[in-house]
């Protein structure tokens, strides 16, 4: 039966076709990779065929997983904060990913392959946090392999499937291209309506360097909760007196203090999101005057060349 020019053309491309694709998803790019390997792995007739697509997976996933470890490792959390820039969802943040990774250790690079999003983040990270090499490439061959493996099967068991829906995509073209723009254009408008909530939580008023600066002058310090994970506190320095936190655990930190006393939360998120989402929550708890301060720690940094007091270098 016919399939069309799609079939032929990833026919004759299969496993450059997978390299490619699976280069580009692990390095960051919004592209799928698994229908383009279980597609292939459809059109195959021999099991020594499946094994040349999954080799082509598992070493693009390792080449720019390699790439990512190795920046993590040189440039530390500078790489962090431009994924996390780059993120769709920027509340997330590192502290998160870094999170998971504590909790999961090297099985957060074997499981990580099948979370969106933080297969990506999860190497700089490893890279960051010293992981020995050798261990960061074994775990992440073993998470390409199954991830990778486990597509390429079901492409293969579903072969009748795939082609039947090939056909019915020849057939029906122009219908499938107008649903699919329609499902790009709905996810837009969602990621739009995101941004423009998020910009309305970010309104909450901000304390700014200039407001810290001075109250150094005039008064102590207010409530400080550090939102930033460990391994960045280490690496950074500690802010003194200051409570460090998640944001989903602000309510504990802060249950000890008085509800009419200034808070300030920071974290080292771009637009300042985690310190944002911790003030709401804290108002929500009953805290009359929370602020984000505004800038992050790359503010606090800079406050700390006039105030050195701000931030104890470990």
């Amino acid at each position: 039966m016919q399939q069309g020019w799609l079939t032929d053309f990833f026919r004759q491309n299969d496993s450059l076709m997978v390299f490619v694709n699976v280069l580009l998803q692990q390095l960051g790019l919004p592209v799928p990779a698994v229908p383009t390997m279980m597609f292939n792995a459809s059109q195959a007739t021999q099991s020594g065929q499946l094994l040349v697509l999954l080799m082509a997976a598992v070493g693009a996933s390792l080449i720019a997983d390699l790439i990512w470890y190795q920046a993590g490792k040189k440039f530390g959390y500078s790489v962090l904060k431009f994924l996390c820039k780059m993120s769709i969802n920027p509340g997330s943040c590192v502290n998160q990913t870094e999170a998971r990774f504590h909790r999961w250790g090297v099985w957060s690079l074997v499981v990580g392959k099948f979370i969106p999003g933080f297969s990506t983040v999860a190497p700089p990270v490893a890279g960051a946090l010293g992981m020995p090499r050798t261990s960061f490439m074994l775990a992440s061959a073993a998470g390409a392999a199954l991830w990778a493996g486990l597509a390429l099967l079901a492409g293969f068991a579903l072969q009748a499937q795939i082609e039947a829906a090939l056909v019915f995509l020849s057939a029906q073209g122009i219908r499938i291209a107008a649903i699919f723009i329609g499902l790009v254009l709905s996810w837009l408008v969602w990621k739009f309506w995101q941004k423009k909530r998020f910009e309305k939580l970010a309104s909450i008023p901000h304390f700014s360097a200039t407001e810290m600066s001075d109250t150094i002058k005039t008064s102590a310090l207010p409530h400080i909760i550090d939102l930033r994970s460990p391994a960045l506190i280490a690496e950074t320095g500690t802010i003194p007196h200051a409570m460090v936190s998640e944001v989903k655990q602000v309510g504990s930190a802060a249950q000890h203090w008085p509800q009419h006393e200034m808070i300030i939360t920071i974290c080292a998120c771009p637009g300042d999101a985690g310190a944002v989402h911790a003030a709401h929550t804290l108002r929500q708890l009953g805290f009359k005057d929370v602020r984000p301060f505004a800038g992050g720690f790359d503010a606090w940094q800079e406050l700390s060349v006039q105030h050195p007091h701000l931030l104890i270098k470990t």
